[in-house]
């Protein structure tokens, strides 16, 4: 799968791009697990809109500038962001720390957008229903808990990581604990504010997410006018990798491009 694979530079900071594809943008917030892979999915979304896959400032291989303290300091860099490459408004689609992420631009900067979709997002907090605390899970048990697919945990966890690979996984983890450590993976304001969305929204969630469970998805849906609640089975926290097919349709059905 050929892409482009490229550094951007937005104000001082520089980041990672990953592209492919033309049309209407869809620009992809990866999860606290890092980004930096160009994926299935986004292969066969390329194939009708031009996607865009940016690793986070702190993650992976873009810089990790002194400015990030909060998820507040992403949302201004996003739309910073869009600004540098000349995006006007683009389709966004966030996964877990990046859907929290998506939320939030979604009810600061709406006239961005022209669609939201939410993957087992984080962000909200739902009372009496627990979530997995997976800054307490060693990295064999996160595997483990992230995909409904054991068999596929143990093949991603046969793999025998780089010394690189390992430092971009501490890089990773620090910067989520730095994002999403108190409170645990949520900001109690958005909650009341979701109500400020007014855009065609998805929500697609992995029926058997261990991390945040399905009921999240539902609290979404509740909040967020209009939107609409794709619930996955026999799937864990990553539909867009463990259901790809599926969910790929979803988001092409949601679009408009099938």
């Amino acid at each position: 799968m050929e892409y482009n694979d490229e550094f951007v530079t937005v104000g001082d900071t520089s980041i990672r791009l990953l592209s492919k594809g033309n049309g209407e943008p869809i620009l992809f917030l990866h999860g606290a697990g890092g980004g930096g892979k160009w994926l299935p999915f986004m292969e066969s979304l390329s194939a009708k809109y031009k996607v865009l896959s940016p690793e986070h400032p702190g993650f992976g291989k873009s810089d990790d500038p002194a400015w990030l303290e909060d998820i507040s300091d992403l949302v201004l860099f996003y739309t910073d962001f869009l600004d540098t490459l000349g995006l006007g408004k683009v389709h966004l689609i966030g996964l877990s720390l990046g859907g929290w992420l998506a939320a939030e631009i979604a009810v600061a900067y709406r006239e961005r957008l022209l669609s939201l979709t939410l993957v087992d997002a984080a962000g909200i907090y739902v009372p009496n229903v627990p979530t997995g605390d997976n800054f307490m899970w060693n990295k064999e048990t996160s595997i483990y808990n992230t995909y409904n697919n054991k068999e596929l945990a143990e093949q991603i966890l046969s793999y025998e990581p780089t010394s690189e690979d390992n430092e971009i996984w501490l890089k990773n983890r620090e910067t989520s604990a730095k994002l999403a450590w108190n409170p645990r993976w949520h900001n109690p304001k958005l909650s009341k504010r979701l109500g400020r969305i007014n855009l065609p929204t998805l929500i697609v969630w992995g029926e058997n997410d261990l991390l945040f469970p399905v009921e999240y998805g539902v609290e979404y849906q509740k909040l967020i006018p209009d939107s609409k609640l794709v619930v996955i089975k026999e799937c864990g926290h990553l539909p867009n990798v463990e259901q790809a097919e599926e969910f790929t349709n979803n988001i092409f059905n949601f679009l408009g491009g099938e």
